[in-house]
């Protein structure tokens, strides 16, 4: 069968559509074998799964998108090919997806109740690669006033919050979850220990301009 056109996809697609039967079945096909070619290649968490594993997520992963992609046809504005466009909102959702597998048993109390972790990093910047002694030095007082500014400024709340979203990168939904939260109340928590933590700093004589310069790469 022809490729078909943007048009001829929103048309068969359409609730009602003679040919919808068809035509979802030909995306889900297309979704799938996108989806097996782009996780056959994430260099992360899946590097080790064998093929059958990695194909069946595709398969649950097309058909999760599929019905995503059917419940927003009408959002659909033409700028690109419409497999194009279907495949990005598979693509996001598996994002998505393997962020939260990543993240699930991820803990707050972890960010809380230890600085181990944090430790570690300080020590890490000592021995950059090209760093004179002095400036290794530097780097690490640094490292240690911030890290008291993160105890000394921040409440236990805010802390948590700041380390996981900024320092760790866990997805913001897991983190509103786990401090039973929503996304607006983290967003202003957030932007308020950004606040107290800058002040804190600058009250020290570390502005973020000499933080970022001092650790960029």
């Amino acid at each position: 069968m022809p490729e078909r056109t943007n048009q001829e996809w929103l048309r068969d697609l359409a609730e009602g559509a003679p040919n919808r039967t068809d035509a979802i079945a030909a995306l889900r096909e297309r979704l799938k074998r996108g989806l097996f070619y782009y996780l056959s290649r994430e260099r992360g968490d899946l590097a080790d799964h064998p093929a059958e594993e990695i194909q069946q997520m595709a398969e649950d992963f097309a058909q999760e998108a599929l019905l995503r992609i059917l419940s927003n046809l009408d959002s659909f504005r033409g700028d690109s090919q419409f497999t194009t466009w279907a495949m990005r909102i598979a693509v996001r959702l598996v994002i998505s997806e393997l962020r939260r597998l990543r993240y699930r048993d991820f803990s707050l109390d972890s960010l809380v109740d230890g600085n181990e972790n944090r430790a570690a990093d300080a020590h890490a910047l000592t021995i950059a690669e090209g760093d004179s002694p002095e400036r290794s030095a530097e780097k690490r007082e640094a490292w240690l006033r911030i890290e008291r500014a993160l105890s000394e400024a921040l409440t236990a709340r805010q802390r948590a919050a700041f380390e996981a979203l900024i320092l760790q990168g866990v997805p913001l939904d897991i983190v509103a979850e786990q401090l039973n939260t929503n996304r607006n109340a983290l967003y202003k928590l957030i932007f308020d220990a950004r606040r107290k933590l800058r002040q804190h700093l600058e009250a020290q004589g570390l502005s973020p301009e000499y933080i970022l310069a001092l650790f960029e790469d």
